[in-house]
């Protein structure tokens, strides 16, 4: 393998990027919208970077100029691609049997978990190690490989247990709630190696965990933010990986996620009725009061317009906004609820929606479209977190000048300031936080800010604070290169990898260190 200078202008180091997610042709939440955004900043920065995807239905569908590289067993297929936006090029891996399904990536319509996601994602690494290893057929292979989330967890431990030369590896957490925790007897009958099977390997509390397998074997471990980086090694906020974590803690950073200013610009936003930026806010009160007739909400209401565009879900601390919300209507706020998740929640919600007339909106469900313009409508964000990597959702807030209503958690840390905190901090206030997790800590914070949406002068000096944050990739991007030139710097043993895989052999014809029952049995050396 060459030793490409991915910090130097102009450098073409070849990365990578293995996700189950990619924005426009798979999304169910920020996974997919960051390892679209990342990989173009970098690819900007002067990177070869392609992105591996399972070609699900929507990913079929939506990537262009597609073409067969590899011929697999099983009806499977190698494809490349290109995303239709940044035209990024991309491999779906065309397995019918694991991925063509109606339903969401990891769920059916019914939202029960798909009883195969073991070997759907375990074949998915598979291939990808292969391509990793022995490149697409095409002369491309990688010098970097960037997994993400424990979809891809696998595929750090199958290039550490590979005998011989390997590209680097980097394994980013999104979100460490999400652990892909599985019977062991099922990995045992993917062929999986006992050391992997163990403690001192992926098992995790008596299941196979493929998270730990990803944080476990990767050369170098990142996270979407600092304050989360150092949260993840506490028990309180560890998910019974802290131990492990903090054992790690030379090998992991935390960088924070940015977003595409190019599609979340209300400037230039096709969704909004008219555009606006920091220097005009105009717009902005068309963008409400186009959602207030839309949505069925009082136009002369007096208080603020408070959105919520979130998951139901415990993590979000949607069951805390329900038990609120009598509060914040008494308050004088209208309410616009976007999300879906909890069955339980979304019923409660909806209920809750039906009857409040104009004062409450309630959208179950995801539509990117709306979401634009909700943000845009917005005058507070309402974005709280029992814990929160990243909080990609509180900057597309801020960047439509929607105010986040939040908890100081995680990455909404490291992004929100609050405004009656600023002369503590020395930093521009862009929003309202509070601590407890509770509907009275949450009912309060927003009678604050009710107060503060009635001095006009100081709400949109708060608006233009927030709308001129700069949560691009740029910044981000380099430190990611930065990165990745320290794993292949000279010096750096090739297959070294951060544990003993001594003993462990090329199994004959695999082309990792593992030859697992997937239903994968060759890979040819060239397309048919």
């Amino acid at each position: 393998m060459t030793t490409p200078g991915f910090d130097r202008p102009g450098a073409r180091g070849r990365i990578l990027f293995v996700a189950s997610e990619l924005y426009p042709l798979a999304k169910t939440g920020g996974l997919a919208d960051a390892c679209a955004a990342l990989p173009a900043a970098l690819a900007g920065l002067g990177a070869d970077i392609r992105v591996m995807l399972p070609g699900y239905v929507s990913a079929l569908d939506t990537a262009e100029d597609k073409r067969c590289l590899l011929q697999l067993s099983e009806g499977a297929s190698l494809l490349l691609g290109r995303t239709p936006d940044s035209g990024l090029p991309v491999y779906l891996l065309d397995w019918p049997e694991l991925f063509r399904r109606d339903g969401g990536p990891y769920q059916d319509n019914d939202r029960r978990d798909w009883p195969d996601n073991l070997r759907r994602f375990a074949a998915f690494c598979q291939v990808a190690a292969r391509l990793a290893l022995g490149g697409d057929g095409q002369g491309w292979q990688p010098d970097i490989v960037h997994a993400h989330d424990w979809h891809a967890g696998l595929l750090p431990a199958l290039l550490a247990l590979h005998d011989g030369p390997r590209p680097r590896t980097v394994f980013t957490i999104h979100n460490l709630a999400f652990q892909g925790n599985f019977p062991l007897d099922a990995a045992h009958a993917l062929g999986l190696p006992d050391p992997l099977l163990g403690a001192d390997g992926a098992e995790f509390y008596g299941q196979f965990s493929c998270l730990k397998a990803g944080i476990r074997y990767a050369d170098r471990l990142t996270t979407v933010s600092p304050t989360y980086a150092r949260e993840i090694m506490t028990p309180e906020y560890g998910a019974g990986m802290d131990g492990l974590l903090r054992a790690r803690a030379g090998d992991l950073v935390g960088i924070l996620n940015g977003i595409d200013n190019v599609l979340w610009n209300p400037g230039a936003d096709a969704n909004l009725p008219a555009p606006y930026d920091a220097d005009d806010l105009a717009g902005k009160q068309t963008a409400k009061a186009a959602v207030q007739h839309e949505l069925g909400l009082d136009p002369d209401a007096a208080g603020p317009l408070v959105v919520g565009v979130n998951r139901l879900t415990h993590q979000k601390m949607a069951d805390v906004v329900l038990a609120a919300l009598p509060d914040l209507l008494e308050q004088g706020a209208q309410v616009v609820l976007h999300g879906e998740g909890d069955p339980e929640l979304e019923a409660a919600f909806r209920a809750a929606g039906a009857g409040h007339g104009t004062r409450l909106a309630v959208r179950i469900g995801y539509e990117e479209k709306l979401a634009h313009r909700l943000h845009a409508a917005a005058d507070l964000a309402l974005t709280p977190s029992r814990f929160e990597p990243c909080g990609l959702t509180t900057m597309y807030a801020m960047r439509y000048g929607a105010l986040p209503v939040t908890r100081p958690v995680g990455g909404l840390a490291d992004t929100v300031v609050d405004v009656d905190d600023t002369e503590r901090t020395g930093a521009a206030g862009t929003g309202f936080t509070f601590d407890a997790p509770t509907p009275a800590a949450l009912a309060g914070c927003l009678r604050r800010a009710g107060a503060r949406y009635r001095e006009p002068a100081a709400w949109q000096r708060f608006q233009r604070n927030a709308m001129r944050r700069d949560f691009g990739w740029g910044l981000s991007a380099r430190r990611y290169l930065a990165l990745y030139g320290g794993l292949v710097a000279p010096g750096t043993a090739e297959g070294a990898g951060p544990v003993d895989v001594a003993g462990m052999v090329d199994v004959e014809g695999s082309g990792i260190g593992v030859a697992l029952d997937t239903g994968l049995e060759h890979w040819p050396e060239a397309a048919d």
